[in-house]
């Protein structure tokens, strides 16, 4: 008989956490009408089901863009374009809704597929759709009428979260109704960051082309907060069809306590589930503040600190601590905290009589080794010894030797030790000592 895979067991045990923690939330995911027209949307419709069923609650806003400048070209009819915003006129209009009504009934098809063998079999889901936007004409740009082009003006949020409440999945398009019934045609970006906004959604999720954003050497950026996000924006194309006009969108709902707004390669299957079931994800997240949080360690945190340890131990790159060692000394070590999760450590030991402190047991969880984690924590002890009163570092190591030499650290002796710990120096280590002015 055979038995689950190592991997599975592993990954299934880390996704726990985020399976507790985002049930009975609320995301609002954007994906544009590209993505609908392309093969990996059948799984993401199975994913979207299977988050459901989770319960989570949510809102899938779609756009229509590629779909509605297809039928247009079909048709002879050109479009008509003023600052980057489609004019819509009547026989333009009369397109919308037939585009909309026809993609709405593709999508709801896919969620009632339930064959045998498939991920959704048996599934028994709810889709719902509505008037849940009042709109408004955008009015006069550059001296053009956009006609029937809008914006939007109120989302009916109770009535989503009833429906929401009612563990159905709310389906909107990009249309919306003004009081005097006319139907408007709306960007879907704006609708999604609206509705989010609208809902105070836990979560704002863009599928969109490309892996996120990236970083002037084409690194994928994992994390920014709303500074570095406007940075990011300045001088940048804001039109339809940008991923700035995502990122700007995000940038708004997260200013208005959208608490995470998420960025996701729609072109990989099962990019979402690993956005949302996974320490790191796989696109870019922008939050209001820094998303790790660098703190004094409590006694709750020694289950992170042994796990995040004792591997380092096992290879013998670093001296064992039992539990209890760590329970005595907890008061000496600063952690990063990713999603409750301990993703760093280090400790401070303070020699009052010499003026120094030994930095000991710093470790940062392999996949942020590259992200300057064990920096930025190095400048947080280094900031608690100052203010103790400390004027120098000192560190053994078999392994990190050329990071410490990076970080301003000189090779010493045993000689330069303090007293207490020269005494406790084990030899058959054979440990470098590295130190540091810090005063």
């Amino acid at each position: 008989m055979s038995t689950p895979s190592t991997d599975f067991i592993q990954w299934f045990r880390a996704a726990a956490p985020y399976i507790h923690s985002h049930r009975g939330k609320t995301f609002v995911l954007h994906c544009g009408g590209e993505l609908v027209s392309h093969p990996v949307f059948p799984g993401l419709v199975h994913d979207i089901a299977l988050l459901n069923s989770l319960g989570i609650r949510l809102v899938l806003v779609y756009g229509m863009r590629p779909q509605i400048e297809s039928v247009l070209k079909k048709r002879g009819i050109k479009p008509h374009l003023v600052a980057g915003l489609r004019v819509t006129d009547e026989e333009t209009l009369s397109i919308v809704k037939e585009v909309a009504g026809s993609m709405r009934i593709e999508i709801e098809s896919l969620f009632s597929m339930g064959l045998p063998n498939s991920p959704m079999a048996q599934a028994s889901i709810k889709i719902s759709s509505g008037n849940f936007i009042v709109a408004k004409p955008i009015g006069i740009i550059d001296g053009t009428d956009l006609r029937f082009t809008g914006t939007v003006r109120r989302i009916d949020s109770d009535l989503i979260r009833t429906n929401l409440q009612n563990h159905e999945i709310v389906l909107v398009p990009p249309v919306g109704y003004s009081l005097t019934g006319e139907v408007f045609n709306l960007g879907s970006v704006e609708l999604a960051q609206q509705i989010a906004v609208g809902l105070q959604a836990d979560k704002l999720l863009f599928l969109m082309t490309g892996p996120g954003f990236c970083d002037d050497h084409g690194q994928l950026i994992q994390h920014f907060t709303q500074e570095e996000a406007e940075a990011m924006l300045r001088g940048k194309d804001l039109s339809g069809g940008s991923p700035y006009l995502q990122l700007h969108s995000g940038l708004i709902a997260s200013k208005h306590h959208v608490e995470r707004v998420h960025f996701i390669d729609q072109s990989k299957d099962g990019s979402l589930m690993q956005e949302l079931f996974s320490l790191d994800g796989v696109g870019t997240m922008l939050t209001a503040s820094p998303y790790d949080e660098l703190r004094k360690a409590t006694i709750d945190d020694i289950g992170g600190i042994l796990e995040l340890i004792q591997p380092l131990e096992n290879a013998g790159k670093l001296v064992r601590r039992s539990r209890e060692k760590l329970e005595a000394e907890i008061d000496d070590y600063l952690v990063i905290i990713r999603d409750n999760a301990v993703i760093g450590c280090a400790a401070l030991y303070v020699y009052d009589e010499e003026s120094c402190a030994e930095l000991a047991c710093l470790v940062i969880e392999e996949h942020h080794q590259k992200m300057h984690k064990g920096r930025d924590l190095l400048h947080a002890v280094e900031k608690t010894a100052r203010e103790q009163g400390v004027s120098k570092l000192f560190a053994l190591t078999t392994q990190a030797l050329h990071w410490f030499i990076e970080q301003g650290f000189k090779e010493a002796s045993i000689d330069d030790l303090p007293v207490q710990k020269k005494q406790l120096y084990n030899y058959q280590r054979n440990s470098k000592v590295f130190t540091k002015n810090i005063s």
